[in-house]
């Protein structure tokens, strides 16, 4: 059997000959092997390239058709890409912490109907461009729905970001001062999912209301947005100080939205009280 070297590639990036961050990486010493690994590492087919030894073993050991084998291979390089692009768009997404719709909490919080949220993680709706709109109040597990909902979302092939209101105001007010503004409002355009947090949580002076208005009214109907916030529709004017502008964001974010409302009984907080309880007994 003829001898091969093993290594490891830590590049954050795919790097040109086709190897994947941190994978193990068998380099063949047989002739024909080491051919094969080469055309694999000019045709970007690392997960050929990691694995073509041994599933032509097991071929071999199975006695396998040309053909299965083919198959076998063109479907480990298809689960290798598919995992490798899920992995990107995490990272696109910039989600602060991981947060999955499978740990949540539903027992604790009886105002969020699991059916409806098992129903979010279709991208369907995202397709759709339909708006999604959880209320309620700090501690109720919005800002771990949002998340949750977006990591699902991408999961699925999508393009997700998640930003707080604030830092999406900030940076749509810094692209207008250097003269970026229409770069920025179009990158936003194009993404198939955005996740706002904190939304209402801070008041927004006329102009950075008018800058997430442009957000908000490019993507209208084409693109979908989810917002947390734990300000009922009525306060929104507070946000935005203009009456006539909060009505006209309101009216995009709600047209067509899936309202989830996560109630005002903190988890957190019974977490909290339950983990002292504990402590004293």
């Amino acid at each position: 059997m003829s001898p091969t070297i093993t290594v490891i590639d830590q590049d954050d990036e795919p790097d040109t000959d086709g190897r994947v961050p941190g994978r193990r990486m068998s380099l063949p010493g047989d002739p024909e092997d080491m051919l094969i690994d080469e055309a694999c590492r000019e045709l970007r087919l690392p997960a050929f390239r990691e694995r073509f030894i041994d599933l032509a073993a097991g071929a071999r050991r199975d006695q396998a058709t040309y053909k299965q084998f083919l198959l076998d291979m063109l479907q480990a390089e298809l689960t290798d890409r598919d995992l490798r692009r899920q992995q990107r768009l995490l990272r696109m997404a910039r989600f602060p912490r991981p947060k999955r719709l499978e740990d949540f909490d539903f027992a604790k919080n009886p105002n969020v109907t699991p059916e409806v949220v098992a129903d979010l993680k279709s991208p369907t709706w995202v397709r759709e461009g339909r708006p999604l709109v959880l209320i309620g109040d700090s501690g109720t597990g919005k800002s771990h729905l949002l998340i949750g909902i977006g990591t699902a979302i991408a999961e699925t092939g999508l393009s997700v970001r998640y930003t707080t209101t604030s830092a999406l105001v900030n940076e749509l007010a810094e692209a207008d001062a250097n003269r970026r503004l229409s770069s920025v409002i179009a990158r936003y355009s194009k993404i198939d999912l955005l996740c706002l947090d904190e939304f209402g949580y801070l008041n927004l002076d006329r102009k950075g209301a008018k800058l997430l208005f442009q957000i908000f009214t490019e993507r209208e109907e084409r693109k979908a947005t989810a917002v947390a916030t734990n300000s009922p529709f009525t306060e929104w004017d507070k946000t935005f100080g203009d009456a006539r502008l909060c009505a006209a964001i309101a009216d995009r974010i709600t047209f067509r939205c899936t309202l989830i409302q996560t109630g005002t009984d903190s988890y957190r907080y019974q977490a909290t009280q339950e983990s002292l309880f504990s402590s004293t007994n």
